[in-house]
């Protein structure tokens, strides 16, 4: 399972405006090889009561997104890992349709 670390990317502590250069949501996520990498969130959905999040490689924007699902305990979010196939294939479909109008509306 990933180790997932949330970095606020302004430093700032408060709801972000747009006096800010940039409003990202950056995570520091660790994979298996053991290789920390800046994500940031670029989209969040909800299937079946479970709240998800895409998340991005800041360096590698070009790159496959990563989803994660959003767990809350104690009013603190978490990403966690994706383990089960079914949920997987699910969450990929959904997003994968999302995506897939979100283009055509921009055509």
């Amino acid at each position: 399972m990933s180790d997932h670390k949330h970095e606020d990317s302004c430093g700032c502590g408060h709801d972000h405006d747009h006096d800010h250069e940039h409003e990202e949501d950056v995570f520091l996520v660790t994979d298996d090889e053991g290789v920390e990498r800046e994500m940031v969130m670029v989209y969040t959905f909800e299937s079946e009561d479970k709240a998800y999040a895409v998340l991005l490689d800041r360096n590698d924007m070009e790159a496959d997104g990563i989803i994660f699902r959003i767990e809350e305990e104690n009013e603190e979010a978490y990403l966690v890992s994706i383990d089960n196939d079914e949920e997987w294939e699910r969450v990929v479909a959904i997003y994968e349709e999302i995506a897939s109008r979100e283009q055509e509306e921009e055509n």
